[in-house]
């Protein structure tokens, strides 16, 4: 007999509906029961095939538990040792490599220093920071919450710059991270189970805790799909098997504002019935999968592209050639002469003809574009929208290659697009 548990704390409805709905399939060899813990000993295995984590991230005894009885066979959902290892900023920064959209978001030091450390612990902190490229960078509104964590605590809507620094000051030592508000038209948190179901959920953050589901938003099906695959690539690449992760529609750009959620919101009274259904059918169907290719004394864990194609390449890289035949020599044909490589700035100018500065248009106008930013560009003269508008993947491409920084931010925002809009 497999036994499939579940670990949780204060909550209530999903527990004991995801244990009664396993138990109703009626599944030879399987059962489904509320984890107990009586003793936990080093490399000692539990009673469990799989374990469904649901509070781990409060009590780190519970994740000491997991570590260890995932070591002796237990397949763990989701991973303990990788959501040990993960946080919001690194998702971000993940979900850039991914190519998946998100707010410009800046990693901040703790205003206080951390316990035991001094000044001269951060030596290589440099201070004051640039607050000017941060800030231009960011742009306000702006958001201010924990680089780790969740639930909605210590978090901050920022006007200006003057309200940032009397916010951060609050701080303590919380590492925060300062992100882009994305004003936006449509809102949807999405369930993904086994990192292959997903759920898309209408959602409205600004509404009552309670009415949050309560919404509907008409958009196409195209960009539903979309957020769909978005969903899927973002989980493939942390590896989690039970998460959210949440969408914020700007200019029909589906931005990834929350996807570090291993331990999402299932209760009934929050998500509503047809939610709540949903996530109990699915995550049992899902346990009762990972139970019958549970193998006793394996490694049963699931890890995600980021780790699994890393460990590959560090792998292959340490496998020795087999030996090779000499071949014959034979003299050495007379290379080529290798050809110039464009000069990028030729290569864009081509596509998006020149302008005079004496023609300006005013690129801050442009959203994600600041006055140094800006100053960038005119250097590299380009001064007008139209020269904006003819911009597609290469040129925005080309550009990349000459920024010293504010890279993809072309494409990401769609210049062109807002070029087109402002010539009109």
């Amino acid at each position: 007999m497999k036994k499939i548990g579940i670990l949780y704390g204060q909550e209530r409805s999903f527990p004991e509906a995801f244990i009664k709905r396993i138990n109703e399939k009626n599944i030879d060899g399987i059962v489904a029961e509320a984890v107990t813990i009586d003793k936990v000993m080093q490399a000692e295995p539990t009673e469990y095939a799989v374990i469904i984590d649901r509070i781990s991230q409060d009590v780190p005894f519970y994740r000491a538990y997991l570590k260890n009885a995932a070591l002796c066979g237990t397949a763990v959902i989701n991973n303990p040792f990788w959501w040990s290892a993960d946080e919001k900023f690194f998702n971000n920064a993940l979900a850039v490599k991914l190519g998946v959209p998100v707010p410009n978001t800046v990693l901040l030091p703790s205003k206080d220093h951390p316990e035991d450390t001094t000044a001269a612990s951060f030596s290589n902190l440099a201070f004051p920071l640039d607050w000017d490229n941060i800030f231009e960078y960011v742009g306000f509104p702006a958001f201010m919450k924990p680089f780790a964590g969740g639930g909605w605590k210590h978090v901050y809507k920022l006007e200006d710059a003057e309200d940032f620094f009397s916010k951060y000051n609050e701080t303590g030592q919380l590492v925060m991270m300062l992100q882009e508000a994305i004003d936006f038209t449509a809102y949807f948190r999405c369930y993904c189970i086994g990192r292959k179901h997903v759920r898309v959920m209408h959602y409205e953050p600004r509404n009552p805790h309670h009415l949050r589901y309560d919404a509907h938003f008409n958009i196409p099906d195209e960009l539903m799909k979309q957020i769909e695959s978005f969903v899927l690539k973002l989980n493939e690449g942390l590896g989690y098997d039970f998460n959210t992760v949440e969408f914020a529609i700007r200019d029909g750009v589906p931005y990834a504002i929350d996807f570090c959620n291993p331990a999402p919101d299932a209760d009934i009274n929050s998500v509503g019935q047809e939610n709540f259904d949903w996530v109990v059918e699915t995550a049992a169907s899902y346990a009762i999968e990972r139970a019958q290719a549970q193998k006793p004394g394996q490694d049963n864990l699931s890890w995600g592209t980021f780790m699994s194609d890393a460990i590959k390449q560090s792998v292959g890289s340490q496998v020795k050639a087999a030996p090779q035949k000499k071949a014959v020599k034979k003299a050495p044909a007379k290379k080529a002469a290798p050809a110039k490589s464009a000069d990028p700035k030729s290569a864009l100018f081509s596509k998006i003809g020149e302008a005079k500065a004496a023609d300006k248009d005013d690129l801050k106008k442009l959203k994600g574009v600041g006055p140094k930013l800006e100053k960038m560009l005119n250097e590299m003269g380009i001064y007008t929208f139209g020269q904006v508008s003819k911009m597609g993947k290469k040129e925005y491409e080309l550009v990349d290659s000459m920024l010293t920084s504010f890279k993809g931010r072309g494409q990401r925002d769609d210049w062109a697009g807002q070029a087109k809009k402002l010539m009109k």
